[in-house]
């Protein structure tokens, strides 16, 4: 009974231990990320990914800096690499956890990147992808609101693109702004949103 004993501590301490160094890697990054010194906060969520192999949220957030970071560059070949690096996290992140709205709002987002880079050569093909991924982040989380903000975002810019008003889709960002007030993700998921959300807001209001 007392070895039986021992080893309960001896593995509750090993959890304990090794959740608390999860959490003090996360809120590394995160401080990292929040300093903009996005090349070491990924590099921070790689190793923290390597250690804690079934969960999604480290290569998810290599995936989104490297996909953030992809916008407004001009040189093909630096956007290609952030992209391909994005992609491979975001495939591990899937694994992990199928059927997450974040990620398949996130796989929007990149191919997102991929139309702003050149809307002629990935605009058709990656559209039909994107108005798909919205659809079924819509229908498994109603009330998510990132998935109502990116959804509404991306008509937004579908509508512009083709000279239409965006008027439609601005009851839906207000809905998000709703949503977020009561929006309460676990630890370390994702809860952005209403920074977005606001100056899309503006745009409305604008236009």
């Amino acid at each position: 009974m007392k070895n039986i004993m021992i080893a309960f501590v001896v593995l509750t301490s090993f959890t304990i231990n090794a959740q608390n160094s999860y959490e003090k890697g996360m809120e590394k990054a995160f401080a990292l990320w929040g300093e903009n010194k996005t090349t070491e906060a990924v590099q921070l969520f790689e190793r923290i990914a390597k250690v804690e192999k079934d969960n999604w949220l480290p290569p998810f957030y290599v995936a989104t800096i490297e996909i953030l970071g992809s916008f407004g560059l001009k040189d093909e070949a630096k956007l290609e690499a952030k992209l391909k690096k994005a992609q491979e996290y975001l495939d591990e992140a899937k694994t992990l956890s199928e059927d997450n709205p974040e990620i398949m709002i996130t796989q929007a987002l990149l191919n997102t990147a991929y139309i702003a880079f050149d809307g002629q050569r990935y605009g058709m093909s990656l559209s039909t992808k994107n108005i798909i991924l919205y659809a079924e982040a819509e229908k498994l989380a109603p009330k998510n609101p990132r998935v109502v903000l990116g959804k509404a975002e991306w008509n937004m810019g579908s509508a512009e693109f083709f000279n239409q008003p965006i008027d439609p889709y601005c009851k839906n960002v207000e809905k998000a702004l709703k949503l977020l007030d009561t929006d309460n993700p676990e630890k370390y998921h994702p809860r952005w949103g209403k920074e977005r959300g606001e100056q899309l807001l503006k745009k409305c209001k604008k236009g």
